[in-house]
């Protein structure tokens, strides 16, 4: 069970970076919004941090997207 979550989790953090590169956003730029350093959101994008519901809303708003967008990614919808 914890396997499972981890890789979704994972998956959920490879999309926010897919998303951002689709954006040309940089790390920075995220961070800044977010008020954190961009140590701490290279983390969030790598798996190693655990975000909570509110972050994840947080980018998602930053990033001009819905929250299902950033849970599963579906390329076409970028490639528009």
């Amino acid at each position: 069970m914890k396997d499972k979550v981890k890789a979704e989790m994972q998956a959920v953090a490879g999309n926010i970076r897919k998303v951002r590169e689709y954006r040309n956003y940089t790390q920075d730029y995220l961070a800044a919004k977010l008020d954190i350093s961009q140590n701490a959101y290279s983390k969030i994008e790598l798996g190693y941090s655990k975000i909570t519901l509110d972050r994840l809303f947080h980018i998602a708003i930053i990033l001009e997207v819905e929250v299902t967008q950033l849970l599963y990614f579906n390329k076409a919808e970028f490639e528009k």
